[in-house]
Formats: structure tokens, C-alpha cells, sequence
């Protein structure tokens, strides 16, 4: 039996990197199939332009993401709010851009019952990402040779039984500088939203999900779709929580066999599309 979506109010999402070989599709289009909200937030690096630029990577399950989104805003009942990122800096020069409801911007004011929040993607706060551009890329570079690393590394430890295990993020843990790195993109994050007079803010970016408080002002980080398998709810009471790919795949559980790049598109289940959009008297959902 089909299991219904999750309802709530809001997803929030970042950081996903489309084109490349390290996004978890599968997993990113499956939690999207099985969810349903009235306002999507895709909070920038969704597709990664300069993979893009450089190898054309593009296979047709993440065609399929696409679709997912536009079968959500063309039953006009989802709006989806788009932020630009570092990594598709490109639509930079178009910004902003509405038509009926979809919204491609630099950031957003997100209205609550109980105050606004903030979102945006963060890269303002990256002193490399924006005045070092080469050291930018090269970063990328470096990244990129980590997780490649890591996928073998994983494919070993698959055929030796044990659990995924991400090096990036040990690495980020053990190594001071990157969590100081961390902590002063949260800082300057939450000053930001201060200075906006927002009760919170919502950013991705680092690739580290959070939830958490800083003083008056609640910092939520959706984190990413290439380890964390995060995203941010707004639960239909209006709580937020961070939703971990891990727990929400075992109460909506994977197929056992995975789409290949030459299977047709994928549609929403059919229990979705007969679903009306939650409203705000409805019961909260549970994660």
C-alpha cells in the first residue's frame, strides 16, 4: 500500500547540486514524491553550474527533480520560492523573476504565525566564495576529489556490511578551523537576520544542518543533498524541524530496485494528486 505524503506548510530545501555525480537524486526525488506543502523553498546550489559548465553531466533522474517541482507549481496549489546560490551565481544576472507562482530571487522574507524568517542561501558570508574566486574553484576541486574518495571508500565498506560513513563531514569535525568557520557563518548569518528584524533566518551553504538558537533569533540550515540528506518542515502548527533522510525513509520507504537514467519520468503518487492543499486548521502533521 502507497503510504501517504507527509502535509505540512513549508519545505526547505538546499544544495542539492544537480550535474553532479555526488547528488543524491534517488533519495532527493523520493522525499519530494512524498511530501506535500503549500510553498517549496529551494534555497540555492539546486543545480550545480560550474560542474554544468564543464562536463554537461546531466542524466534523466535529475531531469526527474525537475519535473517533480513543475508537477507540484503547475497544479497552482504550490507556490516554490528560488534562491539563487554560489554554484547557479549565473541566474544572478536575470534576478528577480515571478510569474504566476514560482519566484526565482537573491532572498526572501518568509512569513510565519509566529514572526518572519530570513532565507537566504549564505554564500554573502563566504569571504571566499566571493572575493577569491579562484580559491573558490579550487576548494570545489578539492571537495570534489574528497567524495570521490569517499565513494570508494563507501563501495568497500558496502561489501564489508557496514553503514555509509561520510569523510568529509569527519574531516570538518576534526579540523579546527573549519568548525570555527562554521560557527562565524552562523554568527554573521543571525546578525543579519537581526538587522532584518526577523525572528529567525533559514540558510544552506555549508553543507551542515542546524537547529538551533542564537540569543532571540531562531538559525535554521537546511544542509544538502550530497551527505546530510536534510531538509527543513514548517509543520502546519507552525513548528519547524530538521528532517533527516534517514528517519522519513523508514516510515515512506525507498523502492528496492532504484530508476535507471533510461526508465520513464517518475509522476507523483496517485494519493497525492487527490489530495486538496493543507489548510491552516488542519491537524499537524507528524515527522
Amino acid at each position: 500500500m502507497t503510504p501517504k505524503p507527509l502535509r505540512v506548510r513549508t519545505v526547505i530545501i538546499s544544495d542539492v547540486h544537480l550535474g553532479t555525480d555526488d547528488c543524491k537524486v534517488h533519495e532527493v526525488n523520493h522525499f519530494l514524491k512524498y511530501t506535500r506543502c503549500e510553498k517549496i523553498i529551494l534555497n540555492g546550489d539546486i543545480i550545480d553550474g560550474w560542474r554544468l559548465k564543464k562536463t554537461g553531466h546531466w542524466p534523466k533522474s535529475h531531469t526527474r527533480f525537475i519535473r517533480l517541482i513543475l508537477k507540484k507549481l503547475e497544479k497552482k496549489n504550490t507556490e516554490v520560492i528560488y534562491l539563487r546560490g554560489n554554484h547557479d551565481d549565473v541566474l544572478a544576472k536575470f534576478l528577480p523573476i515571478a510569474f504566476e507562482n514560482l519566484q526565482i530571487v537573491e532572498d526572501y522574507v518568509h512569513t510565519t504565525p509566529r514572526g518572519n524568517y530570513f532565507v537566504l542561501h549564505g554564500d554573502v558570508f563566504d569571504t571566499v566564495t566571493k572575493n577569491f574566486v579562484f580559491l573558490a574553484y579550487l576548494g570545489d576541486w578539492g571537495y570534489r576529489l574528497l567524495m570521490r574518495i569517499n565513494r570508494l571508500y563507501n563501495r568497500w565498506r558496502t561489501w564489508r556490511g557496514k553503514d555509509y560513513y561520510s569523510l568529509s563531514k569527519a574531516v570538518k569535525a576534526r579540523v579546527k578551523r573549519a568548525v570555527s568557520h562554521v560557527s562565524n557563518f552562523e554568527e554573521h548569518i543571525v546578525e543579519l537576520a537581526r538587522s532584518r528584524d526577523c525572528m529567525g533566518v533559514m540558510c544552506g551553504h555549508i553543507h551542515t544542518a542546524a537547529d538551533k538558537m542564537f540569543g532571540d533569533v531562531h538559525y535554521l540550515n537546511s544542509g544538502d543533498w550530497v551527505e546530510s540528506l536534510t531538509a527543513i518542515v514548517e509543520h502546519l502548527d507552525g513548528r519547524f524541524e530538521i528532517v533527516d533522510f534517514a528517519d522519513f525513509v523508514k516510515s515512506y520507504p525507498m523502492p528496492s530496485e532504484i530508476p535507471t537514467d533510461h526508465a520513464e519520468v517518475l509522476e507523483l503518487p496517485e494519493d497525492i494528486e487527490s489530495i486538496a492543499p493543507p489548510t491552516a486548521d488542519a491537524a499537524p502533521a507528524s515527522a
